[in-house]
């Protein structure tokens, strides 16, 4: 299985630590008992910081458990309470990147549906109107390269809900690459999905300072191929 390996740290200050998460790992502890990332940055800045006591450690949003990328913490309430806040007002900027297999109809559109969600299945069924105890979910995608095989969307969130991108995008035929759950072919060898949290943009809970930080890809053979189309266009 995964091996365990140190928090890939994209920044860090006295208020905030911004993490690259990996591939199946779970940001908080669930059912399953597997340990989490706020586990082991916890761990992390114990020993960095030479802690005696319990460390705190906030989480106002999270990614699902096979997408890779971008995750904010916060280290004290005050700015868990500002970042929340942010997201709740719709004010923080989320990019992802999403591998998929057939090209979807438009190169670049709007989609708005409505988002059931199934918390025994744990999945979420896209609606084109609205329905009962349904959700309101609104994402802009653009197609930014192509492979032989694949293409690569960029995907922006209006809002956030239980695997909006990954419902929504199935709902136009262009399940992501990996994604069982909502009709891919196939699974992944590491039981991920290509969906990767690329770059955030919210603004800094105490110095009041917009931040725009971005989350390297996973070193893999199809994520490297993209990276290497975008970087030569």
């Amino acid at each position: 299985m995964h091996k365990k390996q140190a928090p890939q740290i994209i920044f860090e200050d006295n208020h905030l630590i911004v993490v690259n998460k990996r591939i199946a790992e779970l940001v908080q502890s669930d059912r399953t008992g597997d340990a989490s990332l706020i586990d082991s940055l916890k761990k992390y800045l114990k020993v960095k910081y030479k802690k005696n006591g319990n460390v705190y450690l906030g989480a106002p949003h999270r990614i699902d458990r096979p997408t890779s990328g971008i995750v904010v913490f916060t280290k004290t309430s005050k700015s868990l309470s500002r970042i929340s806040e942010q997201f709740r007002k719709q004010e923080v900027k989320k990019i992802y990147w999403a591998i998929v297999k057939n090209k979807p109809e438009k190169e670049a559109d709007t989609l708005t549906n409505y988002l059931v969600r199934n918390k025994k299945q744990n999945k979420s069924y896209c609606h084109n109107k609205q329905v009962d105890d349904s959700k309101k979910a609104i994402l802009h995608y653009q197609t930014i390269a192509s492979s032989d095989n694949y293409f690569l969307l960029e995907v922006i969130l209006e809002t956030g809900r239980h695997h909006q991108i990954r419902s929504q995008l199935a709902n136009i035929g262009c399940p992501i690459k990996g994604d069982l759950k909502y009709g891919f072919s196939r699974s992944n060898k590491d039981g991920g999905i290509n969906l990767h949290a690329r770059k955030i943009t919210f603004m800094h809970p105490v110095k009041k300072e917009e931040m725009s930080l971005t989350a390297k890809l996973p070193n893999e053979p199809i994520w490297n191929i993209f990276e290497n189309i975008v970087s030569g266009i």
